[in-house]
C-alpha cells in the first residue's frame, strides 16, 4: 500500500465473543457510559419501527474529518422527521469530542443519533413519543479490509431494489437497510464480498452504506438519484475541482459500471475505496486504477489540514 494511505487491521481469525462489545464510550440520558452499557428500551420507535436519523463521522490520527457537514445533515435529518434535541450543533459537537476523548481512540468511528423514543401509554402517535439523542465512539472501522484495499473489493450487483425516495427520504440517513442486508446476502451468495443494490428504473444506485464511482476515459460519474449523497462522495467532488478532474452526478448503468475503466466506492467507514471485480469479471485489467489512487491518496492527505479536520482535545 502507498505511503500516504493508513493501514487498516487485517481482519482477526481468532475466536470472538458474540456477546462483545466494542471498546468505547457512549452518550446517552446526560451522561458518558462504556459502550457496553448503552442501552436502549425494546419500546423505543427507533428499534421497534426504525423510527430513527442518524450521522457517522471518523477521528483519524486525532483528528475530526469534515465534522461541520455530517452535523449538519444530522440537524437536516431532524427537521426532516420532525424530531428534536435539546442541544444545538456547537453542543452535539462537544458531546462528540468528549466520547473520543473519554474513549481515548486516536482512530474512531464516531455516531450521533436520534430515535422518536418511546411514549409513555405506548401510543401508536408517534407525536406522543419523547426523542431520544444519543452518540458514541468505538474503534475505526472500515468496508474494506487491508487486503481488500490492496487489491481492491470484489462486489456483486443484486437485482434488489433500492427503497425508492418517495417512499423513505434518502437525503435523512436512516436505518432501513433490509434491502441492502438482502442485497449482501445475494452478494456472498456469488462469493463477493459487499453488494450494489439498483434503482426503481434498473440502473446502478448504492450499496450498504456506500456510494459507488466509475471512471471511463478519466472522467467520474456517480448515481444521482434515489441514494444518500454521502459527505465522502461529496468530498470526491471537491477533491476532483482541485485536481482539475471532472465528475458528475448523473445515470449509471449496470452496463456502464462493468464497462468502466476504474470502479470505486466511497463511505466514512473506509475513505475512498477501489473496486476491482463486479460480478466474477475484472473492472478493466482487474488492478486498482491511476485516478483511484491519486483521489485515495490526496482524500488521506487532507486529513491533516486544519481547513478539512479539527483536532480532538484529549486532555
Amino acid at each position: 500500500m502507498d505511503k500516504q494511505t493508513p493501514s487498516l487491521p487485517a481482519l482477526a481469525s481468532h475466536h470472538v465473543d458474540p456477546h462483545a462489545y466494542p471498546n468505547g464510550v457512549a452518550y446517552l440520558d446526560g451522561q458518558y457510559v462504556p459502550v457496553s452499557q448503552a442501552k436502549v428500551s425494546v419500546l423505543d420507535y427507533g428499534f421497534l419501527h426504525s423510527d430513527a436519523t442518524y450521522d457517522t463521522v471518523h477521528v483519524w490520527n486525532g483528528r475530526f474529518f469534515r465534522l461541520d457537514l455530517h452535523i449538519e445533515r444530522f440537524f437536516g435529518g431532524l427537521e426532516r422527521l420532525r424530531m428534536s434535541i435539546p442541544y444545538d450543533r456547537d453542543a452535539v459537537a462537544k458531546i462528540l469530542h468528549d466520547c473520543v476523548a473519554l474513549s481515548g481512540h486516536r482512530s474512531a468511528y464516531v455516531e450521533m443519533l436520534c430515535t422518536r423514543g418511546a411514549s409513555p401509554t405506548f401510543s401508536r402517535d408517534p407525536r406522543d413519543a419523547v426523542n431520544r439523542f444519543m452518540a458514541f465512539s468505538i474503534p475505526f472501522g472500515s468496508v474494506a479490509n487491508a487486503e481488500q484495499l490492496e487489491r481492491g473489493l470484489h462486489v456483486a450487483i443484486s437485482h434488489r431494489i433500492r427503497i425508492p425516495p418517495a417512499s423513505v427520504d434518502p437525503a435523512i440517513k436512516n436505518y432501513h437497510w433490509l434491502d441492502l442486508v438482502r442485497g449482501l446476502y445475494d452478494a456472498y451468495d456469488k462469493d463477493a464480498e459487499t453488494a450494489l443494490l439498483l434503482d426503481f428504473d434498473g440502473n446502478v444506485a448504492e450499496g450498504p452504506g456506500f456510494n459507488v464511482f466509475a471512471v471511463r476515459d478519466g472522467r467520474l460519474t456517480t448515481p444521482a438519484t434515489g441514494v444518500l449523497a454521502g459527505i465522502t462522495r461529496r468530498t470526491v467532488f471537491d477533491l476532483c475541482a482541485e485536481l482539475g478532474i471532472e465528475a458528475n452526478a448523473g445515470t449509471v448503468t449496470v452496463t456502464a459500471l462493468r464497462e468502466a475503466d476504474e470502479v470505486f466506492i466511497t463511505s466514512t467507514a473506509g475513505g475512498i475505496m477501489p473496486v476491482t471485480r463486479i460480478d466474477g469479471r475484472p473492472v478493466a485489467a482487474g488492478r486498482v486504477g491511476p485516478v483511484t489512487n491519486r483521489l485515495k491518496d490526496l482524500y488521506w492527505q487532507k486529513h491533516e489540514e486544519p481547513a478539512w479536520s479539527s483536532p480532538v482535545s484529549y486532555g
